[in-house]
């Protein structure tokens, strides 16, 4: 226990929550943990840092530099007396259980389920450790795919994160060619080092804007293609996600609210891809489309607007 410890609180937004979360590189003496204070509000999130040691005027002006919005709030600061710190820093982020997957962090170990498979992936590595209800209901939907025996011979993972959705599907099915991309070199060596360190073999790894990457389209197409990313991106990637994708494909996007969903939908719909099922977690929505019977062709270039903010929403 420590002798010592210290908790500072900034409100912040979603945008900012999602970028301290998939920055891994952050040269803080300090665990962040950021919290979702009201749904469905993008503006209503908090910052919470655990410090073993009283934070100073640096300090304090570091945390503030991590969340522009909360410039005009002053941070609250409470010693948390007789309290554990990384406990506490480690609230919320029990295993998670999706169908046969665990997903877990270091300081809660647990033991694989029978015939299931259990992935270690640290907190605040990148976006997608399994915590947040996009991630799980895409573990979700990936199981009920492999428990109905749906069988893919090429699987990619847009905007990879932390690598998850594509260890699973390497663990789903094993004879597949699977791909994992990201926007973000640091997630891209973090999937790489959670690969390591999960004992997961095989998975291509490229740092891409989106699917537009000469080593995406030498593999495509894609029997099964993954993007948990945001509802503005998805809609600007419609075209070239279902470019890559084999005739019949199954389309797993997630990411979005259910309020964006008829948005996504549509962009989709113009690529000719149906929509077949639906999970929602809360006001979070997962989405299983199919793609068309014959595979699509874009029509005009790649048009990048909406996704020049991939912290950012519709």
């Amino acid at each position: 226990m420590s002798a010592e410890s210290w908790k500072v609180s900034l409100p912040c937004t979603r945008a900012e929550a999602e970028a301290i979360d998939s920055a891994s590189d952050l040269a803080i003496d300090a665990v962040l943990m950021t919290t979702e204070e009201v749904e469905d509000d993008v503006e209503r999130w908090r910052l919470d840092a655990y410090l073993e040691h009283e934070p100073d005027a640096a300090m304090l002006a570091t945390l503030h530099a991590l969340v522009p919005s909360a410039s005009g709030h002053d941070p609250v600061v409470e010693r948390l007396s007789d309290q554990d710190w990384v406990a506490m820093s480690q609230a919320g982020l029990e295993p998670i259980r999706e169908g046969r997957f665990v997903v877990h962090t270091s300081a809660h170990p647990v033991t694989p389920p029978a015939g299931g498979r259990a992935f270690l992936i640290e907190a605040g590595q990148a976006f997608g450790t399994g915590h947040h209800g996009t991630t799980s209901g895409c573990l979700a939907m990936l199981d009920a795919l492999a428990s109905g025996r749906r069988d893919f011979a090429k699987v990619i993972d847009v905007g990879t994160g932390t690598g998850l959705l594509a260890f699973a599907a390497v663990d789903l099915w094993p004879g597949a060619t699977v791909v994992a991309t990201d926007i973000d070199p640091v997630a891209i060596d973090v999937t790489r080092e959670n690969a390591e360190r999960n004992d997961v073999e095989g998975v291509a790894l490229f740092v891409a804007d989106g699917a537009r990457h000469p080593d995406i389209d030498a593999v495509a197409p894609y029997d099964l293609v993954i993007a948990n990313i945001l509802a503005g991106p998805l809609v600007s990637m419609a075209p070239e996600l279902a470019a890559i994708a084999a005739p019949d494909a199954v389309i797993v996007l997630a990411g979005l609210l259910e309020t964006q969903r008829e948005t996504v939908v549509a962009a989709y719909a113009a690529c000719g891809c149906t929509l077949e099922a639906i999970d929602r977690r809360g006001d979070w929505t997962v989405l299983r489309l199919r793609a068309g019977a014959d595979r699509y062709v874009p029509t005009a270039p790649f048009d990048p607007n909406g996704r020049d903010g991939w912290a950012l929403d519709l």
